[in-house]
């Protein structure tokens, strides 16, 4: 199986381009840098380097000498929108096996890494070959998405008991596997409990157990949720549904790291990391008197905020793709990627059911899909209708003000170090708007 690098900072290209290579039994990895294109060449022996020729930190030129050098036998693609002649020709001099400009034609792209390779048809796909499963978590590319991460980072090999907060259908059960799987508990279990669906009298036995007689029902032993989860990790998901009751026996098992099960006077050591995560706001309802201060702070050791939607719109074509992945695979699909007016109706949508609503969007859209990319056909109606009528936040539409666009700019520069790909994200627009800016104000 070649191993091919794809060097481009355009997420949603990038990743089109990913899956439609990797479903043609390619072995693809992605950066969205030159730097970064440098260090997996560092580490990875690649066949294929597909660059695009404008990168945030420097150009796909500098890509080419660096990786020509570190691998003489790899062979790098240019892609460009902005192709000349000139430009073909030093890329050919400085080992280059070809290039192409943009908007890229995925067959076209296919024939020339054929070429590069020297094979005359489609490499054989391992269709039967199942990859392992993983901990299914996409990071995103935001600034915001950059913080959470290494919170969870720097919180995972603890034992610091984490609050995970954030709107429903936000991805918190996800961030709570990726803390798991980043600890030291990684190869125990991960139990995760819905305590919102766990009926009130049923809660003790569900959490400690309880032993053959304990109440109507019992009929046999049962282990609790505390003691299966011993020596992994404890997900307790909507917290703050627990009864009041529940929440003092909760409190003194976490105190004393032993449970009791119901109908038996022997108490059973446990050792598990607890996760905790809610979409209600529990200092209020430590306020009102419905959850109990002391278990709120024993729960926060270390809080994070799982992100909307609306708070990473740079993320939503990493997401929409990702599910568009997942959604080929179980519906038995090809789909490529969505059409330009399809992304632009996902970023304007406020998304009030975030991920989950997006994964039923994308699978639904794949479903209807008839051809290569999903149109707005394919997508519920009402996204159009309520993306057109949303508000655009004040802080998004600040760099459209004339009078403070240079000003804007020159101080995210200054802020980012001069790196336009991270000014971009700062002010709230795509490198190319950036760039197109600065020529405008002739800003160096």
């Amino acid at each position: 199986m070649a191993r091919i690098l794809l060097v481009d900072d355009d997420t949603t290209f990038c990743l089109m381009l990913k899956t439609w290579l990797s479903k043609r039994g390619f072995q693809v990895d992605e950066a969205f840098s030159c730097k970064e294109g440098v260090n997996k060449i560092k580490s990875n022996k690649y066949q294929v380097i597909l660059t695009d020729l404008r990168l945030p930190d420097e150009d796909g030129i500098h890509l080419l000498k660096n990786a020509k050098s570190l691998n003489p036998a790899v062979q790098v693609i240019l892609m460009t929108g902005y192709a000349d002649i000139q430009t073909a020709v030093l890329a050919m001099k400085l080992g280059a096996f070809d290039y192409v400009a943009k908007p890229v034609i995925p067959e076209e792209i296919l024939k020339k890494i054929q070429d590069a390779l020297g094979q005359k048809s489609e490499p054989q796909q391992k269709k039967r070959e199942k990859p392992r499963k993983q901990t299914t978590y996409i990071k995103g590319t935001s600034l915001e998405a950059d913080k959470l991460y290494e919170y969870v980072r720097l919180v995972a090999p603890t034992m610091m008991t984490v609050l995970i907060t954030g709107e429903s259908g936000s991805g918190k059960e996800y961030i709570a596997r990726l803390i798991h799987a980043e600890s030291h508990r990684k190869d125990a279990a991960f139990i995760a409990v819905d305590c919102g669906a766990i009926p009130k009298d049923l809660a003790a036995s569900e959490f400690f157990g309880h032993v053959k007689g304990a109440f109507t029902g019992a009929v046999s032993d049962k282990t609790g949720y505390f003691v299966t989860a011993s020596g992994g990790t404890i997900f307790l998901d909507e917290i703050g549904n627990l009864s009041y009751d529940v929440q003092v026996q909760l409190l003194r098992a976490l105190e004393e790291r032993k449970v009791k099960p119901v109908g038996s006077d022997k108490e059973i050591a446990f050792d598990v990391r607890i996760i905790s995560a809610t979409n209600e706001n529990l200092v209020k309802a430590v306020a009102e008197g419905t959850f109990r201060e002391d278990l709120y702070h024993r729960l926060n050791e270390f809080s994070l905020k799982a992100l909307s939607l609306r708070e990473r719109r740079e993320d939503i074509p990493v997401f929409a793709n990702h599910f568009l992945v997942a959604s080929n695979e179980e519906l038995g699909k090809d789909v490529i990627g969505f059409e330009d007016a399809v992304l632009e109706v996902f970023k304007n949508y406020s998304w009030p059911g975030n991920l989950r609503e997006m994964r039923n969007v994308v699978k639904r859209a794949t479903l209807l899909c008839r051809s290569g990319f999903i149109s707005l056909d394919e997508i519920p109606a009402e996204l159009s209708v309520v993306a057109k009528t949303q508000t655009v936040p004040e802080e998004d539409l600040a760099l459209k003000r004339e009078k403070n666009e240079v000003e804007l700019i020159r101080e995210a520069l200054a802020k980012c170090h001069n790196n336009k790909s991270e000014a971009a994200r700062l002010l709230k627009i795509d490198r190319k708007t950036l760039y197109n800016k600065m020529k405008l104000y002739s800003i160096e």
